[in-house]
């Protein structure tokens, strides 16, 4: 793979973690004790969110080694999870394959879709999007475990009911509404379908080191999350919502213009392992 090449994987990896958010565990088979009013309110909240389909979210997801990344765009759900967003080139170490200060990303269908300068030779000349499957990422059995809705903020909230020890920390200021802030741990044992992206094994849980999903929300007095954080391993991800909506639809860029660069990758990673 080119200097170019790897500059983009680089930044697919950081990335592509942003929407590892969803944490649905509707295969979880028994869920935990927690504070009961607590509870009731999440589901108010999760229920409302999965009905508006839409919102439009600031998000910023920190690795742990690389530094915070921003985001911000359309999250879209309820018709499979998609979204559009504009990320910070910079942050996310994409200078080498594009020079503006903002990135556009897209996830429809399972893939990932990055804007780029156009390739200037080469077998994708003239090309100026970038495309990689999430299986490359979090594998085969993590991006079937993201599939559907799995990946969008209310599946997150939905994962709650599975959480321990929900507790309701009380009022706070958020972005200038009160909101009430809740807490919740999903341990590996109630993880369900997202054992197959953070378990033991997966590639997240080498990248993360991720044991169990720390989770706080924020819910506004309309029964909307205002904010909403997760901690992963050495990850944290936070999304503060501005605007609900209908669902959005995200189209995929135009295939003449798309460079798809999911089995170069693939074969770039059995190298390395073979190398290893």
């Amino acid at each position: 793979m080119t200097k170019r090449h790897t500059a983009a994987w680089m930044a697919f990896t950081t990335a592509a973690l942003v929407a590892a958010s969803g944490c649905g565990t509707e295969s979880a088979k028994t869920a935990v004790k927690a504070d009961t009013k607590a509870m009731a309110a999440l589901a108010r909240a999760t229920d409302r969110t999965q009905a508006l389909g839409s919102a439009e979210v600031r998000m910023t997801t920190d690795t742990g080694t690389s530094g915070p990344i921003a985001m911000k765009g359309t999250y879209s759900w309820g018709d499979g999870y998609a979204f559009d967003v504009r990320m910070d080139t910079k942050a996310a170490n994409m200078q080498a394959v594009n020079h503006s200060p903002t990135t556009h990303v897209l996830f429809v269908d399972g893939a990932y879709y990055y804007d780029v300068d156009p390739f200037p030779s080469g077998p994708y000349q003239g090309k100026d999007w970038i495309k990689v499957d999430g299986s490359v990422l979090f594998g085969k059995k993590g991006a079937q475990a993201l599939s559907g809705d799995n990946g969008s903020p209310s599946a997150s909230m939905k994962g709650l009911k599975y959480a321990k020890d929900v507790q309701n920390l009380g009022t706070q200021t958020v972005n200038g509404r009160r909101t009430t802030h809740y807490r919740g741990v999903i341990d590996s044992a109630h993880m369900g379908r997202l054992k197959d992206v953070y378990g033991e094994g997966s590639p997240m849980s080498k990248a993360t080191g991720a044991k169990s999903i720390l989770m706080d929300v924020w819910v506004g007095p309309d029964d909307l999350p205002v904010r909403l954080k997760e901690r992963i391993g050495v990850m944290t991800i936070g999304m503060d919502f501005d605007k609900f909506g209908k669902t959005a639809t995200v189209r995929t860029p135009p295939a003449a213009r798309t460079a798809d660069l999911t089995e170069v990758i693939e074969k770039q990673q059995k190298q390395q392992r073979q190398q290893g």
